[in-house]
Parts: structure tokens; C-alpha cells; sequence
């Protein structure tokens, strides 16, 4: 029962307990001494002792079982000994200091209870965001939509959402169009246009649109559940430098106490102190040294880091991708889906637009290709009107020939049209485009070409701005591709990369990877299953949001937006939040180093002097004053895509 309290609990008993105490420390100026207080004093600071302070004797006692020291042990034995003299001294009629074991214990659980109300703050977004799951949903069942709670929704089923209402699960849009805010997971403002084949992710929020889907991810598979739960991973997970604070404060106790022993020796052997004097100099010492902000300085800042990286859009999934990025010098990215959206675009129309478009479209029509599929995004885009050919005839490595309304036309590559008539224009246009590493189809009727379309694989346009930024902070930028050199070397150039490797095989990536590294630490960018490997090679894998499982499990950061500026941010903010716990690291020991001496007894000539309450007070506020460091990391200004784009430009 008493294990269960929480840190603002025992605050409070041990304050109430500790009134009659503080009454009696603000009573001695005038001389007034409250009736029975050493028995007072001594039932309130058991209870004290044995309910607010038992979390500090449990630990102190589980650390010396292993033959080891803890923070808390310094704690335990500076009440111990305050504690059980004044039961000696009240036996022998001596002066009594329960209040210092009493306001030690206060003082400390003050500390603890601001580090729990500041952590709570920190876990305060994860907290929201599971707040924003609906409770049930409409799902399609034996003909009708009906109300079911959303633990029993199941994978496959058919969701219908109205305007206005959360999406309860992920999934596939069915029929319906409508506009969804998703920037709950994304971070992105403007709302996200959706159609029947676009994916929409549970607990956003539609728009002016009906909309039915089908239910893809359910309970803990759903990205919103991932999400949290790698938060929840990334804030409780240690970086390496955390074993270097942990071998610290192990070698720090063990080195307070003899500071505390040689106190009191000092004081009551050669300064002629008394032994009350001299236990109250050690008891200062080991209260005051008790190395609580240095405990605190990583796991807070990381907690609050990876907190606010997650509002962004970027998980970190463990501590030591913040180690280890600090002193990355290169970022090797994938081509397609990393730098480029993935899919072909129509970048260029030579001729009549119209005309071309519509012939090229009416060829295309029943084609699955690919290049068909960009054609057809482009007339549907500009609204071109096409009619269905007929006679199709597909050949091998070359294009399409068909009927269009009643003429032969075609569509395809060079050796498909060598016979046709092509103009010079034309021709200087062809090769102009291609020179850009761009697939190029000649559109032709009654054996005469009219047009060209230009396609290609296009850049982000996240990309270049996010390139230009890495660039600045003094990276290299590699790109590492499977596919050709002319393509590869044209993306790279439009990016702004500073190396392309090209031709590579899907089991050659992790090769390259780890050829980079004999140079410097390297992080590596993809998304897709042949990166997997690279990404685990790699000191830092970092995933893109959009990619497949096995790439976003193999990942240490993943970008939720799927823009090459979470990299930036990535970067940014592990940067920030390293740097953060070196400085909550370098401020716990500075405060050590100053706080000892003047609880020795050290500066007393100058009337500078810490009573055990005192130091108490002080080491729980040098606690807050750590976290308080860590939640700063909430303000610190990191790129978005806007700055990003100025800088490019």
C-alpha cells in the first residue's frame, strides 16, 4: 500500500507530519518550547521515516544487499543519522535534531514531487494523443452501418465516416471524396485532399466529405498506437552516456561518505568541535552531495527531446541514435521514395498539350504500365477529354499501336516511331529532354509524330531545401542508387548531392554503407526493403514514414511526414537534446564540486555555513533546476520547410 504513493503524496504527509517541528524552529528566537515536543518530534519523524522517506531506505538497502552505493543512499544515511541520534540524545537528556531528518525528508520529496509534475508535463502530448481516439465506430455489417465499439472492429471490415467525425481506425478509402486534418500526425496544417485508393490514418479528422473505407490496421497496429508506443520506448530508453553518469554516481557515493567521515574527524579531533557540531557538518555534506540532478540530467532530457521531436513528425526510437548522430559527418540517401516521390510524373508536353494528351491518354487507357499511369494522372489533372482505342496492339519493348477514331496512332520510343515522320524541332527537343535523364514517348497518328511526353521519377519538394540545410551544418550528402548513373547524376544534380553512386544492387547497399564508415559515422536514409540492411549498417538508420515495415523496423529515427526535412529536424533536435544533457551533466557535477566544501564547514570563518535542512533544500532544487533545463528543449528552434526553402533559395 505504502509503494504505491506517489512522490507529491509523501510530500504532503511528510509536510504535515514536519508542521509542529517548523512551529517550534520559529518559536526558539523567542524562548517558547512546546509541551512534550521531543515526543512529538519523535513520533512525527518515525511515521515520517517509516511512510514519506521509505521508497529512500528501501533503495539504500537494495544497493548495499549488492554491495553497492546509490543517490538514495546518501539521503538514507543523512536522516539515519540525524534520526537515531536524536533518540540517543533524547534518552540522555541531550539536544534532539529530528527536524533535521524530519525536513531532510521534506525537503528531498519537494524535489521529487516538481521532477514528477514536470515529467508528467513532459508525457503530456503522448497523453493527449490517445486521447483523441474515438470510442466506436460505423461499421458495415450483415447490409447495414452500425454502431460497434472500436475494440471490436476488425481488419477488412467496411467504415463509413460523416463530416466532422474522427477516423477511428487506418485504412483504405472505398468510395466518397473528402479532405482530412491530419496534422495531428503530421504536423501539417492544411488538410490532406482524399479519394477512393488513398490511405487515411485513425483518430484524424474528416473533413467536408462521406467517406467509407476499409479498415486495414486496427488496436495496437495502427500508426496512431506505434507512434506512442515508440515514444514511450525512445523516453524511458538510456544513451550510452547514461552508463557513464551510472559508473559516476557509483564511484560518487562511496567517495561522499569518506568526505563526510574525514568532516567530522576534521571538526572533532582537530577543531575542537563537539560531536553534535561535527555529525551535523557530515550529515550536511552527505545530504547536500547526494548526485539526484546528475541521475536526472539524461532520462529527462531525452524524455522531453524525443516528446517534442514526436510532435514533429520525427520518432526516435532509442537514446543512443542521439549519441550517435552528434558526430555523423555523412547522409547517404536512397533515390526512389526518399529523395523522389516514387512515382512517375509527366514533367514535359512538347506540341499541341491538348492533342497530345488526349491521344497519348486514349492509348493508355487500358494499360497498367506505369508510364500509362502517369500519363493518366496528367489528362485527368488538366481535364482532357480522350476516346477509347480500338484494334489495341501492344508491342514488346517498343509502345502501343491502336485505332482513334479511325486513324492509326501510336505511342512509344524511338525504335516504335523510326519510320514515322519526326520533325527537326522535334528531335532537338527529344534529345534536350533525355540529356535531363528523362523517359521520353513519341505520340504520333497516320505515321507522323505530334508531340512528345517527358517522364520522370520527380524530386520531393522537400528535398532540395532539406539537402541545402544538411549542406550548411557541413554534411556531405550521398546519394546511393540502384538505378542508372545519367538519372541518378540528373536527380542529384536538381537535389544539390554532393556524390552519386550509382548501378548498385539491393544486397551491395550495406557494402557501400559500411565503405563510408572507414572514413567517418554515417547515417543512412531509405524506405523501402532492399534498404534494411543499409539502415542497420549504418550508425544511424532513419526510415521514411511511407516505407516498408521491415525498412521502418530497421530504422533508429522515422519520419512520419515522409519529408527529407525531418531529416534536418532529426538531426536538429538529437543534436539539441545531446548537447542539453552534457550541460545538465556539466551543471549536476559543478554544483557538487561548490555545494560540498560549504557544507564541510569549509567557508564557516566567512559565515557561510549549510545546516542539514538547508542543504536539503538546496540538492532539491539543484534536482528542479535540471528538469527545468531538459523541458527548455521544448522551445529550442529547429528548421521547418519553410526556413528550409528560404535558405535553398
Amino acid at each position: 500500500m505504502l509503494r504505491k504513493l506517489t512522490s507529491t503524496q509523501r510530500f504532503w504527509i511528510a509536510f504535515i507530519l514536519a508542521i509542529p517541528m517548523l512551529i517550534q524552529m520559529l518559536a526558539m528566537p523567542f524562548h517558547w518550547m512546546m509541551p512534550g515536543y521531543n515526543w512529538v518530534a519523535l513520533i512525527t519523524t518515525t511515521i515520517i521515516m517509516l511512510v514519506a522517506a521509505l521508497p529512500y531506505w528501501t533503495s539504500a538497502w537494495a544497493a548495499f544487499k549488492k554491495h553497492s552505493a546509490n543517490m538514495n543512499t546518501l539521503v538514507a544515511l543523512g536522516t539515519a543519522i540525524a534520526y537515531f541520534y536524536s533518540i540517543f540524545a533524547m534518552v540522555t537528556g541531550r539536544a534532539v535534531y529530528f527536524e533535521s531528518a524530519a525536513f531532510i525528508t521534506v525537503f528531498v520529496l519537494l524535489g521529487d514531487t516538481m521532477e514528477e509534475r514536470m515529467h508528467d508535463n513532459a508525457s503530456n502530448a503522448l497523453k493527449k494523443l490517445l486521447d483523441l481516439q474515438v470510442k466506436d465506430a460505423t461499421v458495415l455489417r450483415n447490409g447495414e452501418f452500425v454502431q460497434v465499439p472500436l475494440d471490436q472492429v476488425q481488419v477488412g471490415e467496411t467504415i463509413k465516416v460523416k463530416p466532422g467525425e474522427k477516423i477511428p481506425v487506418d485504412g483504405k478509402v472505398l468510395s466518397g471524396t473528402t479532405t482530412v486534418d491530419e496534422s495531428m500526425i503530421t504536423g501539417e496544417s492544411m488538410p490532406v485532399k482524399k479519394q477512393p485508393g488513398d490511405e487515411v490514418v485513425g483518430s484524424t479528422v474528416n473533413g467536408d466529405g462521406t467517406i467509407t473505407f476499409e479498415a486495414t490496421k486496427v488496436g495496437s497496429d495502427t500508426m496512431l498506437a506505434q507512434i506512442v508506443e515508440m515514444v514511450k520506448k525512445a523516453q524511458t530508453s538510456h544513451a550510452p552516456i547514461q552508463h557513464l553518469t551510472d559508473r559516476v554516481s557509483q564511484i560518487f557515493v562511496p567517495v561522499v561518505l569518506i568526505i563526510a567521515i574525514l568532516t567530522f574527524t576534521f571538526w572533532y579531533v582537530f577543531f575542537g568541535a563537539t560531536a553534535v557540531q561535527a555529525m551535523l557538518f557530515a550529515v550536511s555534506v552527505i545530504v547536500i552531495a547526494c548526485p539526484c540532478a546528475l541521475g536526472l540530467a539524461t532520462p529527462t532530457a531525452l524524455m522531453v527531446g524525443t516528446g517534442r521531436a514526436a510532435k514533429m513528425g520525427v520518432l526516435i526510437k532509442d537514446g543512443e541514435a542521439l549519441e550517435e548522430i552528434e558526430d555523423v559527418k555523412t547522409i547517404i540517401f536512397d533515390k526512389t521514395g526518399t529523395i523522389t516521390a516514387g512515382k512517375p510524373q509527366v514533367t514535359d508536353v512538347i506540341g499541341d498539350s491538348h492533342e497530345v494528351l488526349s491521344l497519348a491518354a486514349s492509348l493508355e487507357a487500358s494499360s497498367e504500365h506505369p508510364l500509362a499511369s502517369a500519363i493518366m494522372k496528367k489528362a485527368e489533372e488538366d481535364q482532357i477529354q480522350f476516346t477509347e482505342a480500338a484494334d489495341f496492339n501492344a508491342v514488346e519493348g517498343k509502345g502501343v499501336r491502336a485505332k482513334v477514331d479511325g486513324k492509326i496512332a501510336f505511342i512509344g520510343n524511338e525504335k516504335l516511331a523510326e519510320d514515322a515522320q519526326v520533325s527537326f524541332k522535334l528531335k532537338e527537343q527529344l534529345m534536350k529532354l533525355q540529356k535531363e535523364a528523362k523517359t521520353v514517348v513519341l505520340v504520333g497518328v497516320d505515321n507522323k509524330v505530334i508531340g512528345l511526353v517527358a517522364i520522370q521519377d520527380v524530386p520531393k519538394p522537400s528535398s532540395a531545401p532539406a539537402i541545402a540545410e544538411l549542406k550548411k551544418q557541413g554534411l556531405k550528402t550521398v546519394m546511393l542508387t540502384g538505378d542508372n548513373q545519367q538519372v541518378a547524376e540528373a536527380i542529384a544534380k536538381e537535389v544539390g548531392i554532393d556524390q552519386v553512386i550509382a548501378g548498385v544492387l539491393p544486397n551491395q547497399k550495406a557494402d557501400y554503407v559500411a565503405k563510408l564508415q572507414e572514413k567517418n559515422k554515417v547515417a543512412f536514409v531509405g524506405d523501402g526493403i532492399n534498404d534494411a540492411p543499409a539502415l542497420t549498417t549504418a550508425d544511424v538508420g532513419i526510415a521514411m514514414g511511407s516505407g516498408t515495415d521491415i525498412a521502418i523496423e530497421s530504422g533508429s529515427i522515422v519520419l512520419v511526414q515522409n519529408s527529407l526535412m525531418g531529416v534536418v529536424q532529426a538531426i536538429e533536435m538529437s543534436k539539441k537534446t545531446f548537447n542539453r544533457i552534457k550541460l545538465n551533466l556539466f551543471w549536476a557535477l559543478i554544483y557538487n564540486l561548490i555545494g560540498i566544501p560549504i557544507a564541510a564547514g569549509i567557508f564557516v570563518g566567512l559565515g557561510l555555513q549549510l545546516s542539514p535542512e538547508i542543504a536539503a533544500l538546496a540538492m532539491a532544487f539543484s534536482s528542479v533546476s535540471v528538469v527545468t533545463s531538459s523541458l527548455l528543449l521544448n522551445y529550442v528552434k529547429i528548421p521547418d520547410e519553410r526556413v528550409a526553402s528560404h535558405l535553398a533559395n
